[in-house]
């Protein structure tokens, strides 16, 4: 018995192969199965000739079952997965790649380490999740428009050094990204973060951010009434009302997508690259972040804006960022000339005095640089720490009452046998007496 030969067709072989037996037939011309094929109807002489010749096998591609002439030899697999195991265990081939490209080490393709790591072991290939169907927010459509601001909590140096956080702004149009490493999520550090895009890129129309209470004031709604409520901001609140950028408070993560997708990658392109340079302290990861992944992300993952023009605004000589970026009070001129602010008491110098305040209401501010400056109307006036004045001693306490001698213990039984008989009236115990007494002594009562 002859054994025959099996040919495997692919799709576009059986897809070629039907056309052409109908041009055989005389169903089609050449022309319309070159069109129908998109084919040249050179090619579709040449291919029926293959047919007529050698059968079915001539649609079948001359290059399959050849090796490749870009096909890597067995040395450079094994090198690839040596040096891949030992810097980049945890790296997924296609970072892996990116780094060993970036190292002029060896060239290979992010499918082919996949296919070779799934085969020695050392990789798993994962199954995609059935997403649900989910209907994206258009984006803004020119840069400025609308800036989304968070705050990442991550564990960035893996224990090499202190705790930080990663505070990041990302245009909404462009996907394009400013951040900053800072030592604690608080309000002066944001101010920081906020001063340095503003000198970047300038004021955009809006901010959209989640409900910390950096943001907004987190109190119960203050029922309706007939006398209008002031509302209350923050820091943050008052400094972006200064600047004439618009505020959108976010619901829910999910709403403020964009950043927590940059927040999802710079978790793991960020952190591995961190352990690559060794940065340990705070100045090393923020060198690291500008120098290298910010350039990166901006480069590879931003896209063109519908429309061209920013929408970014300038500084103006009345945006004074040292003086918006603070943490501003009001206080009250007492009479001496004097205010009080954070435990402390400040003059206000005699060249400085002017009508109308005492008495009045003069605006603190608290710099980034910890320096105070306090404005009366639209003028900074001098002041010095004094020495506070001195509060009059307490009152000497109450004297405490001696306590009071524990009486002694009766023994038990003590009222056994007696009884209280009710007493007679006053009248008669008067009479009694009297009866016993001299002349005019108990008849008053007669």
């Amino acid at each position: 018995m002859s054994q025959q030969e099996m040919l495997v067709l692919s799709t576009s072989d059986r897809d070629r192969l039907k056309v052409l037996h109908e041009v055989r037939q005389g169903h089609l011309t050449q022309r319309q199965a070159g069109e129908r094929l998109g084919i040249s109807g050179r090619w579709v002489r040449s291919l029926l000739r293959r047919v007529k010749k050698e059968g079915d096998r001539g649609v079948v591609h001359r290059l399959r079952g050849r090796t490749s002439n870009r096909r890597l030899s067995e040395k450079v697999r094994r090198k690839v997965l040596k040096l891949v195991e030992a810097r980049y265990r945890d790296f997924g081939p296609t970072l892996a790649c990116e780094y060993l490209a970036k190292s002029h080490e060896v060239g290979v393709s992010k499918e082919t380490l996949r296919q070779w790591r799934m085969a020695a072991g050392l990789w798993r290939a994962r199954r995609r999740k059935v997403e649900e169907v989910h209907l994206w927010r258009p984006r803004r459509s020119s840069c400025g428009e609308l800036v989304q601001w968070d705050t990442s909590q991550h564990d960035w140096l893996e224990g090499r050094g202190p705790r930080l956080y990663l505070v990041a702004m990302i245009d909404d149009a462009t996907s394009r990204a400013y951040a900053r490493f800072v030592g604690q999520d608080s309000t002066q550090e944001n101010l920081r973060v906020l001063w340095g895009y503003l000198e970047c890129w300038g004021r955009p129309r809006e901010f959209y951010t989640d409900k910390h209470s950096m943001f907004s004031v987190n109190r119960p709604r203050v029922e309706a009434t007939e006398e209008a409520v002031e509302e209350e901001r923050t820091q943050i609140g008052r400094a972006l009302q200064e600047l004439g950028i618009s505020w959108i408070p976010a619901h829910s993560p999910q709403a403020k997508g964009r950043i927590e997708r940059f927040f999802g990658t710079a978790q793991d392109r960020l952190v591995k690259g961190l352990r690559l340079a060794g940065a340990c302290t705070l100045q090393a990861a923020n060198l690291y972040l500008e120098g290298e992944y910010l350039p990166l992300w901006n480069e590879r993952f931003t896209v063109e804006p519908v429309n061209r023009q920013d929408a970014h605004r300038q500084l103006g000589a009345a945006h004074d960022l040292a003086a918006i970026l603070s943490q501003v009070e009001e206080r009250v001129v007492a009479n001496d000339y004097t205010l009080r602010y954070a435990g402390q008491l400040y003059q206000i110098a005699r060249a400085d005095i002017w009508p109308g305040l005492r008495g009045g209401v003069v605006r603190v501010e608290r710099r980034l640089d910890e320096s105070v400056w306090v404005r009366f109307r639209d003028r900074y006036l001098k002041v010095a720490c004094c020495a506070t004045k001195p509060q009059p001693p307490p009152p000497d306490p109450a004297p405490t009452p001696a306590p009071a001698a524990k009486r002694k213990k009766l023994p038990r039984g003590w009222m056994n046998g007696f009884k209280l008989k009710p007493a007679p009236p006053l009248w008669k115990i008067l009479r009694d007496e009297g009866a016993g007494a001299p002349r005019g002594v108990g008849d008053f009562g007669r």
